[in-house]
This record gives C-alpha cells, sequence and structure tokens, in this order.
C-alpha cells in the first residue's frame, strides 16, 4: 500500500513538474513559491474562519463608509509596504532596488534564488497583489477588533488623502512657474 502511494505521489509531482514547465515557456515563474504563499493564505483565512464560527462571533455588514474607509486604507497601505523608501528594509530579503519611481517611492524586483522567495517578492512589491492580503486584514480587524481597526482604516484614509493634497499643491507650484 504504501508503496503504491509513493508511485501514485511520484506520477502526481512528475505530471506537475511538467504543467509547470509547459506554463513557463522557459520564462521564471516561482509557481512553487505562488503555491506556498496561497497555502498561507488560505490556511490564515481557514483558521481565522474557524475561529469566528466557535466564537459565535457576528460577521459586520459593511456599511457605505466602510468600504470607503476599507478601499482607500487598502490602497494606501499596500502602497506604503510596497513601494515606500522607508518600507524598503521590510522587502530587503525578497526584492532588491532597481530605480526611483514616484514620490517617495521606489521600484524594485523580486529576488530569484528560489521560488519561494521569489514568490514572496512579488507579493512584496506589487500594490496590487498585496491588496488582497491587506483588505483581508482589515476585514479580519472588522470581526475581531471593529473599533480599533476602524482608527487604522480612518488614519490610512486620512495619510492617502493628504498625499493627494500634497500632489496638488506641487502640481499647482509648477503650474505658477
Amino acid at each position: 500500500m504504501a508503496d503504491t502511494a509513493r508511485r501514485v505521489a511520484a506520477v502526481a509531482d512528475d505530471r506537475a513538474q511538467s504543467e509547470a514547465e509547459q506554463y513557463r515557456h522557459g520564462e521564471d515563474r516561482p509557481l512553487e513559491g505562488y503555491v506556498v504563499v496561497m497555502a498561507i493564505f488560505g490556511a490564515v483565512v481557514s483558521a481565522v474562519a474557524g475561529i469566528t464560527a466557535a466564537t459565535r462571533r457576528t460577521v459586520p455588514t459593511l456599511s457605505v463608509k466602510d468600504l470607503v474607509l476599507l478601499t482607500v486604507a487598502t490602497h494606501k497601505l499596500s502602497r506604503t509596504i510596497t513601494k515606500d523608501a522607508v518600507t524598503s528594509p521590510l522587502r530587503a530579503p525578497f526584492a532588491q532596488y532597481a530605480d526611483t519611481a514616484g514620490p517617495a517611492e521606489v521600484m524594485e524586483e523580486p529576488r530569484t534564488e528560489s521560488s519561494l522567495r521569489h514568490g514572496v517578492g512579488e507579493l512584496l512589491t506589487c500594490p496590487f497583489c498585496l491588496d488582497l492580503w491587506i483588505a483581508t486584514g482589515f476585514a479580519i480587524g472588522l470581526v475581531f477588533a471593529p473599533r480599533p481597526t476602524r482608527l487604522v482604516l480612518g488614519t490610512f484614509t486620512a495619510l492617502a488623502g493628504a498625499d493627494f493634497l500634497q500632489l496638488a499643491y506641487s502640481a499647482a507650484q509648477q503650474a505658477q512657474e
């Protein structure tokens, strides 16, 4: 029985490797790293769902105000983590500096020493990719600690608004010159 299980696992592994190679077309795509990242995300969400059910927590209905705060705060925190020069030490183990970008932002490329490092590097350098993780974290916060989470949402929303005002102010100054 154990021998059969090993053979089935070997065939499945060979098939997965073959499919991955066909998908990649010779490009460096860290599919194994993506699987690990997705598994972690799924495990966290499943654990939180289980805890929510076990503790009989009420899942809140999002008001329009909550949704706006969640959207803007997710955008701002995602950009802060993935693009700010100041947060580059958080990304350094998984990414390397490539160039400067917009105001106080940098462009980085994922490290490719391993599939996992590459996959996490792509997550930490892509604000679109990180949005799901941030929004999910905020949603979990709204279930377990709604008042502090709304404070954080409001803070990051205010920061995003301040950024847009800074950019508008700078554009107005340049227009006068």
